[in-house]
């Protein structure tokens, strides 16, 4: 197995030194770091990119850090370090505004984190680069390509989000993958950010 590259092993070790974090300090840690609705009256912007780095239970940091293991290392090797943060970054931001959205239409006042958004941009980003790479997910253990694996996910994750399943943030991911398309198409010069020829 290759090494796990320079950022994604910060990533990783952050998020796992944060929630060892949470359970150590009081709860009010985690409340002013994770993000909250807009009408909650706890709401901070450094909340946009914090709630990223935090995780509810030892699953949910499990899963999220297998798939920063899994896409995030290779992407990062093709990447580099500074153009992979900037993805991880549009794709935590994305997910924090649409998940905002999301919550002023359905009066949701519950708080948000971990680094799911910022996942789905990755698998998002890997089927593209990789669409025909076969990929074994946990569940459902059937072999599958990326392209196939990604267009599944994405729409689970409206599917769950539109049925009103609770305790997800459904479509805080559904961000990470849309944030992670506009950066990918921003890159490529692609729309809606067509250069202008000169």
């Amino acid at each position: 197995m290759p090494p796990i590259p320079a950022t994604t092993k910060a990533l990783m070790l952050i998020c796992v030194g944060l929630f060892c974090t949470q359970l150590l300090l009081p709860p009010w840690f985690e409340g002013f770091f994770a993000l909250w609705p807009l009408g909650s009256g706890r709401f901070g912007p450094w909340q946009l990119l914090s709630y990223g780095l935090l995780h509810g239970d030892p699953v949910h940091l499990f899963f999220n850090m297998l798939g920063l293991w899994m896409f995030g290392g290779e992407i990062e090797r093709l990447w580099g370090g500074k153009r992979y943060l900037q993805f991880i970054a549009a794709s935590v931001l994305a997910a924090a505004v649409v998940q905002l959205l999301w919550a002023a239409l359905t009066a949701h006042n519950q708080p948000t984190v971990g680094a799911s958004g910022a996942l789905f941009g990755l698998l998002l980003a890997f089927g593209m680069i990789f669409p025909n790479r076969i990929i074994m997910p946990l569940f459902p253990p059937i072999p599958m390509k990326a392209k196939i694996f990604v267009a599944v996910f994405g729409g689970l994750e409206l599917l769950f989000g539109l049925s009103g399943a609770s305790g997800v943030a459904h479509f805080a991911h559904l961000g990470g993958m849309l944030g992670g398309f506009l950066m990918i198409q921003y890159w490529r010069g692609r729309g809606p950010f067509r250069r202008s020829r000169r």
